[in-house]
């Protein structure tokens, strides 16, 4: 099932009339929106699940939380799906971001805690050209460009910055991202674009999984 053109104008004429009326007054196609993202959502789970374990898929709400927020429109202009792998040895969630002028296909590590992200550091300190020799293949150039995220301006404390590697160690986050154009959203092959997309993720992902699930001297955790 590839994402329906009503779906897309959904979202984009959600964005033009973001409030209560408009949206309940448009309920149905609301509805018929979500239903095609959660038959999406179904076929991409089923094509993961060849080389993957998934989970679930968890379909985020539509509705915005604008208690702490400045922007106070009540809706996303947007569907989002978080595919979680299941199991604590395989690291990294897909991400689906569907969003007419917007869509995107993530994943990554949004926020590592404290421990993992220091352990990540520690391993790229020790020998970076395991991960760098994934990101420079052509797999992940051609899908993702480069790894993306946020990072320090300096080095974090206890970390050489004159290090080679300090352009990984400074990061906070390590986020991967392909975007498309609503016509290779709307196409028919589109789903399994995805599938591809995040099986292209895999190497990094095998990569943070051995390195979060051993210690320093590599033995297993």
């Amino acid at each position: 099932m590839p994402i329906l053109p009503a779906t897309l104008k959904f979202l984009k004429d959600l964005e033009r009339n973001n409030n209560r009326e408009w949206f309940l007054a448009h309920k149905a196609q609301y509805e018929s929106a979500t239903a095609n993202m959660k038959e999406v959502n179904d076929e991409v789970i089923k094509g993961l699940n060849k080389k993957d374990v998934i989970d679930q898929g968890k379909l985020f709400r539509i509705y915005r939380d604008v208690r702490f927020s400045k922007d106070k429109t009540p809706y996303k202009n947007h569907f989002g799906t978080h595919f979680v792998r299941a199991g604590k040895e395989r690291r990294g969630g897909y991400y689906l971001h569907i969003q007419s002028g917007d869509t995107f296909v993530g994943g990554g590590f949004w926020e590592p805690n404290p421990e993992d992200l220091k352990r990540i550091r520690d391993e790229i300190a020790y020998d970076d050209k395991p991960l760098r020799k994934i990101l420079a293949s052509k797999s992940f150039v051609s899908n993702f460009g480069k790894l993306e995220g946020e990072e320090l301006k300096t080095a974090p404390s206890g970390y050489d910055r004159n290090s080679p590697a300090i352009d990984l160690i400074r990061k906070k986050q390590f986020l991967l991202s392909r975007k498309f154009k609503d016509k290779e959203v709307l196409d028919p092959g589109f789903p399994k674009e995805i599938v591809k997309t995040f099986e292209a993720m895999r190497p990094f992902f095998d990569y943070m999984s051995e390195v979060l699930t051993t210690n320093a001297d590599g033995e297993k955790k």
